[in-house]
């Protein structure tokens, strides 16, 4: 297998995220349209209104395929929030998600926000060991009945990108 590369996004690659985000947690999960829905409006809310100085998003590609994706996005108040984070199931153990991760975080430091945040559901137990490798912090978390599920824990997440001392 190659070694992982990084590109920015490209024409149909947006839509590659909702269908493989989409058809993914299906598959894995037995999430239903719900989350589809969510995935597409997030999507659409890049795609329509992105600032390229403070927004962004990357592929990861292994062997020439699509292995995962991530989203920088502006949450306000110069918050960050990483969004829909994907690896593929092929690509899992290559280090595709460890690089996605790293990759959102240097640029929203590079941006200028003080802070990062993200909002995911405690069963997701590969992203969860990255956000915590990568310093983020768990800051709450609530029962949640979501994507034709009843037994979920939303969670959100937070990492400081700024030294508060400086």
């Amino acid at each position: 297998m190659d070694t992982p590369r990084l590109r920015g996004l490209r024409p149909g690659d947006l839509g590659w995220i909702v269908y493989s985000q989409g058809k993914g947690y299906w598959e894995e999960l037995g999430w239903n349209e719900e989350y589809e829905a969510l995935i597409a409006r997030i999507v659409a809310d890049y795609a329509e209104g992105r600032d390229p100085s403070r927004e962004a998003g990357w592929i990861a590609e292994l062997n020439g395929e699509p292995a995962g994706s991530i989203l920088c996005v502006d949450a306000g108040e110069q918050v960050a929030k990483l969004r829909l984070l994907w690896v593929e199931p092929f690509a899992r153990g290559h280090g595709v998600g460890g690089m996605l991760v790293r990759e959102c975080i240097g640029f929203a430091r590079e941006a200028g926000y003080l802070s990062m945040t993200l909002w995911t559901m405690s069963n997701l137990d590969a992203a969860r060991r990255l956000y915590e490798e990568a310093g983020f912090t768990l800051v709450s978390e609530r029962p949640v009945r979501m994507f034709g599920k009843d037994d979920l824990v939303s969670q959100v997440w937070d990492l400081p990108l700024r030294d508060s001392s400086a």
